[in-house]
């Protein structure tokens, strides 16, 4: 991770961060980790979410926590796997609230988002990494810090973006947003256990939409 890979307007808006020392000391860290043992996703697809969003089309951003930590699923995409893996419960029931809200159901089979991604939208986690196996693990290294730097930056340089808080994790990021300029959506974790105490119903997806359109911006196809 010596030199970052990082899609070009985003390696000019996050630039300073990378010269940080923490980060220097996250970098360190996690090429070890990735040099002694099975760690997610692969490393060409850490800032996968960056990578396939760029600054300069930012619409919305989805928060997630950590990355999927079974073999092939985490993609650099929060939510997100790559196709011929099975959809994870909590995308299935992303899929269920987009097929009540827009009344279109997306295909149960893919649980791939990279097409949401190319639209403007940020799938981005609190941890970048994970080792095999160990939920967590990465946590409390820097990446919080560094991914905490992403959402201020666009908050303070960016207007109009789609912040969709699921759970309290990511809801507890929204002192990192300038509310007077964004539009912020807030639900129950789409997980099984939580789904059913106010993610489903939210209708984040149609509202998200309507503000868009309202902009004069293109809605999100959130249905392939």
């Amino acid at each position: 991770m010596a030199k970052v890979k990082i899609e070009e307007s985003w390696k000019d808006a996050l630039s300073e961060e990378f010269e940080k020392e923490y980060f220097k000391t996250l970098s360190d860290f996690v090429r070890k980790e990735y040099l002694s043992g099975i760690v997610f996703p692969p490393p060409p697809l850490v800032f996968n979410a960056f990578e396939l969003c760029p600054f300069d089309n930012l619409k919305v951003v989805i928060l997630g926590q950590d990355p999927y930590h079974g073999k092939g699923q985490a993609h650099g995409l929060c939510f997100s796997v790559p196709e011929n893996v099975a959809v994870p419960p909590s995308l299935q029931n992303i899929y269920k609230e987009i097929a009540d809200d827009i009344g279109e159901m997306p295909k149960i089979k893919n649980g791939n988002l990279e097409h949401w991604a190319r639209q403007g939208v940020l799938l981005l986690n609190a941890t970048l990494t994970v080792k095999a196996r160990a939920a967590g693990s990465h946590q409390g290294k820097g990446w919080e810090e560094f991914t905490d730097s992403v959402i201020r930056k666009i908050s303070e340089e960016k207007e109009n973006i789609i912040f969709l808080l699921w759970g309290r994790y990511a809801q507890n990021k929204e002192i990192l947003i300038d509310e007077s300029k964004h539009l912020i959506l807030k639900a129950a974790h789409p997980s099984p256990f939580s789904a059913y105490n106010g993610f489903f119903g939210c209708k984040h997806f149609s509202k998200a939409n309507d503000y868009l359109k309202k902009r004069g911006e293109n809605p999100i196809k959130w249905v392939e």
